[in-house]
């Protein structure tokens, strides 16, 4: 036997010497055996023979690895054999006299091989400790002579199919390369490719003998951390399979026997694991949380844990990266190779903060779509906005913005200020990278602001017209949703949705502001301190928010000083002079609505009103003039809704106000 015979018909060659030395020691004890013990020492040589290949067969393999004695490779290579000869089955009965005995037992073992002993039952030797073979023990019946098989992941082992096994593979699945790419460090930005080799020298400067370090990968972009992994596990020559936290065993047996299993796996089909314990909260017993951290503290292997923020509760020694997203100027590289133009890919770096799968899968799409009449910078445009369209239905709602610059009506101070705000946020890129500002704050590269003024004059809809003109997402913040009785609750349903919201393809407009981001108070008792730490958390995250969160107040007094002085910009919406009434009268009407002729905009003009306001009578006044007539929008329309709004508004009606016909006449 040489190591020039492929592995695979070695092994074979070797079972088959090792099944027929087998054959040859039952077939010595039967009653009428004819087997001499020259037969027996001839196959056992040629056993031997075979066990000399390089590499070693596979139950040579195991022995050595899983540390079973000579007597304990027999009494497993007994038991396979079950599974392998069917002739094996009759011998065991005609040895132990028995034929509804045709299965080996320990008793059976001890008497048929040299050097026995009464140790290999006990559960802490490598045949039960490693779950090698089952026992089916019933009732009152003695151990030593009850049934005994090898368990079907060793026997396929045994027979050189090396697979993962099967119960695992329930809990596991393999991490691939999501889109085209020999290897996955191909699919890493140079800023990451630097993470992963960090990670792989370190695992690299550890003594074998050494455990390694559990590997916590921080941040929020798991396809990012999942290549990181991938690129670390490839380099070590093992496979990269992903579990989720919550789906291991919360009961102490079951967690146990995978404990077991996973043990025995790592010295046979050794893997790496990609834990994905992201959404894992808690600390109860019988909670996923306790049960990942009794599966790491038990076992040993090359784990990476995903997690946004570092865990310090695990026993074994961690080592913790933080795997970002391509950074700003990276992602202008990425564009710039798939989309070409420079402005191109740097108004889309600017915008959306994507890692380089994401990049390939819209350019991909958009190019699968060559047939329509949208251009390639409309298709890429739209591409990144349904990918990074956050999932926030529970606490936010996402608007339908109509409005544009010619819709609003506001004094020129307030609406170059809004300009500003959409030219801050168009060239992020070009100051933050380009012009070298990103390298100098950590903090505070979001663009941020304050609307102020009364309910009515135009808050929500400036919003519409920055989201129009930038072609983003709007999300109106339900605040109803997000703040919360129970203790951490808020902050928790704060951190999903700016974190949501993070790459860029939205804007978040926090209407009544004031109910979540008002003045600190001094603290009289546990819920004033808790109320605090929500603000406190606030102005926080709105700080490193990196996109364009809009804050309305009715209120700018009942605003906290903190905010204020980290804001951007802070516009005020007056309430509309005599001159801005009379443009919103102007504008209130679609040009297809049939109106009267007579129409007195300046007259409905010295109604004190704001626009929400204009815009509600406007619709009533529609409505009345679908069901008259006339189907026309009138003055006496118009003015029977304004009578109507300004009675919901509690405010006095003068009806010299309404007397437009009798001064018409007087004129």
């Amino acid at each position: 036997m040489t190591d020039r015979i492929p592995w695979h018909e070695a092994n074979a060659y070797h079972l088959s010497a090792a099944i027929h030395w087998l054959r040859l020691k039952l077939q010595q004890r039967m009653p009428d055996a004819t087997v001499t013990d020259a037969e027996i020492a001839s196959a056992e040589e040629s056993m031997s023979e075979a066990a000399a290949i390089e590499p070693p067969p596979a139950l040579i393999t195991l022995s050595s690895v899983l540390g079973l004695t000579e007597f304990e490779q027999s009494l497993l290579l007994l038991c396979a054999a079950m599974e392998l000869d069917t002739q094996i089955a009759s011998f065991c009965a005609k040895v132990q006299d028995d034929s509804q005995r045709a299965y080996p037992t320990f008793a059976l073992a001890l008497s048929l091989f040299d050097q026995p002993f009464w140790d290999v039952v006990s559960p802490e030797r490598p045949l039960r400790s490693w779950r090698l073979i089952e026992i089916h023990q019933a009732g009152a019946q003695p151990l030593t002579v009850s049934p005994i098989k090898a368990d079907e992941r060793i026997v396929n082992y045994l027979k050189g199919l090396n697979y993962l096994d099967d119960r695992l593979s329930a809990l596991l699945s393999p991490v691939t390369i999501p889109v085209a790419a020999e290897s996955p460090a191909q699919l890493l930005a140079p800023s990451q490719q630097q993470v992963a080799e960090a990670i792989a020298d370190q695992v690299d400067a550890i003594p074998h003998w050494y455990q390694v370090p559990l590997l916590q990968l921080l941040g929020s972009d798991r396809t990012s951390k999942q290549l990181v992994a991938l690129a670390v596990a490839e380099q070590m020559s093992m496979p990269l399979y992903r579990m989720r936290v919550e789906l291991l065993p919360t009961h102490a047996s079951e967690l146990e026997t995978l404990i077991r299993l996973w043990q025995r796996e790592m010295q046979l089909y050794p893997v790496a694991l990609y834990l994905d314990g992201e959404t894992i909260e808690g600390s109860a017993p019988n909670s996923p949380a306790a049960a990942l951290r009794t599966f790491l503290d038990s076992t040993h292997g090359l784990f990476f844990l995903d997690l946004r923020e570092q865990s310090g509760s695990f026993e074994q020694p961690t080592l913790s990266f933080e795997v970002e997203k391509p950074t700003p100027i990276e992602q202008r590289h990425i564009w710039q190779q798939i989309v070409g133009p420079a402005e191109n890919a740097g108004v889309l770096a600017s915008q959306f903060n994507l890692n380089l799968v994401e990049i390939q899968q819209i350019a991909s799409t958009a190019q699968g779509e060559q047939d329509t009449s949208e251009s390639g910078d409309n298709r890429l445009w739209h591409g990144c906005l349904v990918r990074t369209r956050p999932s926030l239905d529970r606490l936010a709602q996402r608007l339908d913005t109509k409005a544009t610059w010619d819709d609003l009506v506001l004094p020129e101070a307030e609406t170059n200020l809004l300009r500003q705000m959409a030219a801050q946020v168009r060239h992020r890129s070009t100051v933050y990278d380009e012009w070298g500002f990103r390298n100098r704050m950590n903090r505070g590269l979001g663009v941020n602001a304050l609307f102020a003024g009364e309910s009515g004059t135009g808050k929500t809809m400036a919003a519409e017209v920055i989201a129009n003109e930038l072609r983003l997402n709007l999300y109106r913040i339900d605040l109803s949703s997000v703040v919360s009785k129970y203790i951490g609750e808020t902050e928790k349903n704060l951190r999903k949705l700016f974190d949501a919201a993070e790459d860029g393809g939205a804007i978040l407009f926090f209407d009544e502001a004031d109910a979540l981001f008002g003045k600190r108070s001094e603290v009289k008792d546990s819920h004033d301190r808790y109320a605090n730490i929500e603000v406190n958390y606030l102005l926080q995250r709105i700080e490193a928010y990196s996109g364009l969160a809009i804050l309305a107040t009715n209120i700018k007094a009942s605003m906290d000083t903190a905010f204020l002085r980290r804001l951007r910009f802070i516009i005020n919406f007056p309430f509309p002079s005599l001159d801005d009434r009379q443009r919103l009268w102007e504008k209130v009407f679609p040009p297809q609505i049939p109106k009267a002729p007579d129409l007195d905009y300046a007259w409905l003009a010295r109604m004190t009103l704001t626009g929400g306001s204009i815009i509600n009578i406007a619709l009533n006044a529609a409505f009345a003039a679908a069901t008259s007539e006339e189907r026309e929008i009138t003055m006496p329309l118009v003015l029977a809704a304004s009578r109507s709004e300004f009675r919901k508004l509690d405010r006095p009606v003068n009806e010299t106000d309404f007397a437009w016909k009798t001064l018409e006449r007087m004129r």
